[in-house]
């Protein structure tokens, strides 16, 4: 693949023989972004599991304490009086039949986040060969099936991400904007470690956390010694 001149001139930036601590990493990550848009910062784990099986599972939630920086649409799939306490907690859209037929029938998906409550799943379950693919397909491991409906809304809106394995053993998740700075990018980077290394299976064998890397949205990773975050191994 061809890269054009900023992002070559951003290779230049990487010493790629080296792995880098973490507040290096993003220190150099961050001056990679030359993009005229505010830059997503994405972090990149490889873990020391199999994904294939049930028992080797990584995924869980956590609300991150300086946000994404991204505005969150949330589509609160409800009734009764969890519709008012969901317009109140500041879903974009909140509804039920009207909305999964629109999802089914119009292919329409203008929304990030979909939460619900237990009693629904048996309308929502209907969704999920095209939520599940796109990864919006709600679950109680990630807070987005439950009965505070409210408290899911408002964690969503605060920054709440969804880490969880892909089939090559690699969770990816944003942790913030490059306007951030290396400060409140670290912070961020820390609580969704700490979240991970939490979540290791018993199942596990061998070294845990393989690699870890930052990247922008446009620019090329940075790796990070895993031997130097705290229970990496």
């Amino acid at each position: 693949m061809k890269h054009g001149k900023k992002y070559v001139d951003a290779v230049k930036l990487i010493d790629k023989t080296k792995a880098y601590e973490t507040t290096e990493a993003i220190d150099v990550c961050l001056k990679t972004a030359t993009a005229k848009f505010d830059e997503t910062v994405e972090l990149h784990i490889k873990l020391g599991v199999d994904s294939r099986h049930a028992d080797q599972q990584v995924r869980g939630a956590i609300v991150l304490p300086n946000g994404t920086g991204k505005q969150v649409r949330v589509l609160a799939i409800c009734k009764g009086d969890n519709v008012a306490k969901a317009q109140e907690a500041g879903a974009e859209y909140v509804g039920a039949e009207e909305f999964t037929q629109k999802i089914q029938g119009e292919g329409w998906m203008d929304f990030d986040v979909l939460i619900t409550t237990p009693d629904m799943m048996g309308l929502v379950g209907r969704l999920g060969k095209i939520l599940g693919p796109r990864g919006l397909m709600p679950n109680p491991k990630a807070g987005t099936v439950t009965p505070d409906i409210a408290r899911a809304i408002k964690e969503a809106k605060a920054g709440k991400i969804e880490y969880r394995l892909d089939k090559t053993n690699i969770i990816h998740c944003p942790i913030g904007k490059v306007s951030f700075g290396t400060q409140k990018i670290e912070e961020n980077f820390d609580a969704l470690m700490n979240a991970v290394i939490k979540a290791k299976p018993a199942a596990a064998k061998g070294q845990y956390i393989r690699s870890v890397a930052v990247a922008t949205t446009m620019g090329p990773s940075v790796r990070i010694n895993p031997a130097k975050i705290g229970g990496a191994v």
